[in-house]
Order: structure tokens, then C-alpha cells, then sequence
């Protein structure tokens, strides 16, 4: 989509459709909704008069406007009550105008920045908030369609009556776009077959995108992966035809090195449990089980095309967890490249293993913080419910408020969750140092106690457990139904201002 500022009025733009907004309980349109009603001759006041529209977040209404303003349809926006707007709503609000104009076929839309005005927020978080809802909400997976359809308008028109305002309001729709695009990359990623986004295709699709935004990009085979001594990662991967690969960026904006963040991210492109088997029903969205390693990499790829200027790592174990002759069993003992021995109780357990490995490898980074981001438990959809929150787990307080402060802001939840020494009585095992599941109870507790084992010692760690958000069941706003991209501006928030 070609995203274009235009300073002047909005009652004066060329457009197939124009978008204004509303507050809930708002009767009496102000600034550039009040410009286009009297326009109108009044024709929005004698809407909100009839109770046919009240402005809750994401209703609209198209206008006619036969011929009174250049463009022939005014779509009007609800944007929720005015005591709880914030820049999330925003994202919906935007999101539900451009599928509205989808529906229609508008191919040339113009908006207000919604939330500049009334509603306080600063031209650029308006402006970015604007575009980001814009763009998430039109995403559509269309990679194996044989006739893509077109996925809504192709041009965005930011119209702003102040033109003190352009500089800052080109700024945040410029961040918007880059954010969008590596969201919607994660998006495919996520939704891809199992069958095709094998670890080799990731790591191919990875690679592509690091060049064209200045990352370095290394990717491991399974020899290269062995002389390490990550034999919990090949353990995982012994039971697929498919090679795992171990997939790092780097990032090192003026060639700084000193200190990253390091990301590490669960890319089991595809989990069948092992032999510890799924069930059909469990199967069926395990395309998905890379969503952490995809969130990881489109973060780092998204901020170095933004130039944040924090050096930043990700690591990216991928492979398959298969059942097979060649597969590895319960009663097994691994030993993870930090020395430590790993009993394995439940093959479906998987991704807390390749984890550990890439966890010891991040302390050869002397990293000032380690985030890893996975869907690890259904205990933790269990906990929070589908679509609501992801689980934050930090030995950490500063790290915690920081992931937690970007979470607002992103309208990605997190929920802080404990991270008791009960937990780790639970995965105490009497042939290794520690075994790979604590059972059914406390599952979300006792599998992120089992990952502090690996983070690197003195160095502040959190782990986020996105099962409960990497797939949505339904489309919500500017969520989509399937991928969702979870974790890319969430994370991407944080590293602006990283804590520690």
C-alpha cells in the first residue's frame, strides 16, 4: 500500500471514501467529523440524532455524499468511550474503517489521524497507531490462493489540517510500516504449512530478509550443530527426514557488539508430540509451534530496519519433533550444551529442550538481557485463556516492568506469572539433573523454571510463553484469524528503550 501525508481538509480530498470519527456518547461531531457534517448539511448530526450510530469502538457507517465533497463516501468510525481511549484503540478503530473499505472496493481511502486531536495522543503515536491498525487489519494469508485477492485499498491518505504536524505524523506512519511489514512476514511464517516451512525454508526466507536490511546471518546445519554439543536440539530433530538448522542474526548498529539484548526464540516448525503422540485435534495447529523463533527474528529484522541502536542477537533453534525408528524416547538422557543432563519424560515436552540449548549458547554474548519467546505450555492457555495474554516469567523486577510497560503500549499482553522454587522441586530428576516436565499440574510454572536453568548465569532473563496468543481462533479487530504475529511490537517496544 503507498501511504501518502496530505495537509488541507479533509471535506476536500479526492478519495474514493474518506474516514472521520466518533467518541462514544459523543451527539455533536467536533473538529474534522463536525467539518465534513456541515459539508454534509448536517446529515452525521441527523444520524447520531436517530440513535443509528454511537460510536462504540469499531462500528461504522457509510454516507452518501452526492456529490457535496469530491469523494462520493464518508465512512464514520467509532472509536469507544473517551475515558479509556488510548492508542490501541486506535489500531481498531483504523482496522475496522479499512476492511469496511475493502468490503466496498475503495482503492484510493483518506483518514484523519485519528486520535490526534481529542483524543491526546501525540501526532506521530496518533499517526503510527493509525497505520499499524490500517495495515495488520487488512492482512490476509494469500500465499497458496491461486487467485489472491486484492486485500483492500492501495493508497492511505493521512490527511492533517495543521501542517506543523506533517514531519511527526510522516514519522510515525513511516515506523508503522516497517512494524507492519515484519508483523505480517511473521504472519506467513505462522500460517505456512508445516510441510513447507520446514527449518532449511525459514532459514532461507530469514537469511533473504537479513541482507536487505544489513543483519548478519548465519545459519548452522545439523554437522555444525553436533560439534557444538547441542545434543538436546539433535534429539529433538532425530525423529524428522527434515535437518534442524540453528538460525542466528546479529545485529550491530555502528558496528557495535558490546552487550545485546539476545532474543531466543521455539522453532518447532512442526510438532507431532514425538512419540509421545498428540491427538488429531492437538495436531492441527502445530504449523504454528515456530511462532516464538518467527516473532524473534521479525523483531530483530524490524528494528535494524528501523535502526534502533542497540546491538541485539537472536537465536533460532528450528527443526521437527516426528515419531519414528530413529526418534528419541521417554526414559532418555540428554545433555545440553551447558553440561547439564536432561531426563526425558515426555517427548511432547520438546521445545523447552531445544531452548535449553540455545539459552547456554546466548552466554557467549556477555548479553545485557535475555528474553526467549515460545509457545511452550498449554497450561498457560489454560491459565490465561486463548487470545487474552501471554505469561511473562523474569528473575527480574527492572526486565519485568520494562516487557510489561511495552505490552501497554503495544496492546500485546503479557501477565506477569511467579517463578516459586516449588517449581523446580517438581522437575528434580533422580537419574539427571533435571527432568524435562513436572507433570500436568503447574505446567506453566515448572516449564519456565526448567528454562532458568539454562539462561546464562547474572544476567537478567525473562521468558514469555506465547501459546496463548501465537493463533488466533477468530479474527478480532486488527487480529486476524490463524498467525497472528504476536511479540513482533511488543518486542520491538522494548529494545527502543531496553531495561536493564
Amino acid at each position: 500500500m503507498q501511504i501518502e501525508v496530505r495537509i488541507g481538509a479533509i471535506q476536500a480530498v479526492e478519495a474514493d471514501a474518506v474516514v472521520v470519527n466518533l467518541l462514544e456518547g459523543v451527539t455533536s461531531p467536533g473538529g474534522a467529523t463536525a467539518a465534513v457534517d456541515r459539508a454534509l448539511e448536517g446529515k452525521i448530526s441527523r444520524v447520531l440524532a436517530a440513535g443509528d450510530f454511537r460510536g462504540r469502538l469499531g462500528e461504522t457507517l457509510v454516507l452518501y455524499t452526492d456529490g457535496r465533497i469530491p469523494a462520493p463516501r464518508v465512512i464514520l468510525v467509532g472509536l469507544g468511550p473517551e475515558a479509556s481511549f488510548h492508542a490501541e484503540k486506535v489500531r481498531h478503530a483504523a482496522a475496522a474503517a479499512a476492511q469496511r473499505a475493502r468490503d466496498l472496493n475503495v482503492r484510493r481511502l483518506a483518514t484523519v489521524v485519528h486520535g490526534a486531536g481529542r483524543g491526546g495522543l501525540s501526532p506521530e503515536e496518533a499517526a503510527q497507531a493509525t497505520v499499524e491498525g490500517t495495515l495488520l487489519g487488512l492482512y490476509t494469508y494469500q500465499r497458496k490462493k491461486e487467485n489472491a485477492s486484492r486485500q483492500g485499498p492501495e493508497v492511505l491518505l493521512l490527511v492533517e489540517f495543521d501542517a506543523a504536524k506533517e514531519a511527526s505524523i510522516a514519522a510515525g506512519a513511516r515506523r508503522a510500516e516497517i512494524l507492519a511489514r515484519f508483523v505480517n512476514q511473521v504472519r506467513d511464517w505462522v500460517n505456512e504449512p508445516g510441510s513447507v516451512m520446514t527449518p532449511r525454508r525459514l532459514a532461507e526466507e530469514v537469511t533473504g530478509l537479513a541482507r536487505e536490511v544489513g543483519v548478519q546471518a548465519q545459519v548452522l546445519d545439523e554437522q555444525q550443530i553436533a560439534a557444538l554439543g547441542m545434543e538436546a536440539l539433535l534429539a529433538v530433530s532425530r525423529g524428522s527426514e527434515e535437518p534442524p538448522r540453528f538460525i542466528i542474526l546479529e545485529y550491530t548498529p555502528g558496528g557495535q557488539r558490546e552487550q545485546p539484548v539476545v532474543l531466543v526464540g521455539k522453532g518447532i516448525t512442526f510438532d507431532s508430540g514425538g512419540l509421545n503422540l498428540k491427538s488429531e485435534e492437538g495436531m492441527l495447529t502445530m504449523k504454528g509451534d515456530m511462532a516464538g523463533a518467527a516473532a524473534v527474528l521479525g523483531a530483530t529484522l524490524a528494528a535494524a530496519a528501523l535502526q534502533l541502536p542497540v546491538p541485539i542477537v537472536a537465536l533460532a533453534p528450528a527443526c521437527e519433533n516426528m515419531p519414528s525408528g530413529r526418534a528419541y524416547k521417554p526414559g532418555d538422557i540428554l545433555r545440553a550444551l551447558n553440561g547439564k543432563t536432561i531426563e526425558i519424560v515426555n517427548t511432547d515436552a520438546e521445545g523447552r529442550l531445544i531452548l535449553a540449548d540455545a539459552l547456554s549458547y546466548a552466554a557467549r554474548y556477555n548479553p545485557r538481557a535475555v528474553i526467549d519467546v515460545a509457545t511452550l505450555t498449554g497450561a498457560a492457555i489454560i491459565a490465561l485463556g486463548q487470545d487474552v495474554a501471554a505469561a511473562l516469567f523474569s528473575d527480574h523486577d527492572e526486565l519485568a516492568a520494562a516487557l510489561l510497560r511495552a505490552a501497554e503500549a503495544t496492546g500485546e499482553r503479557l501477565w506477569r506469572m511467579p517463578l516459586w522454587e516449588d517449581y523446580l522441586e517438581r522437575i528434580k530428576s533422580e537419574v539427571a539433573d533435571v527432568k524435562n516436565s513436572g507433570g500436568r499440574y503447574g505446567g506453566v510454572g515448572t516449564s519456565a523454571m526448567f528454562l532458568k536453568q539454562f539462561a546464562p548465569e547474572g544476567v537478567p532473563w525473562a521468558h514469555l510463553d506465547i501459546a496463548p496468543m501465537d493463533m488466533a481462533e477468530k479474527a478480532r479487530g486488527y487480529v486476524p484469524k490463524g498467525g497472528t504475529g504476536y511479540g513482533v511490537r511488543l518486542l520491538v517496544r522494548y529494545l527502543e528503550d531496553p531495561k536493564p
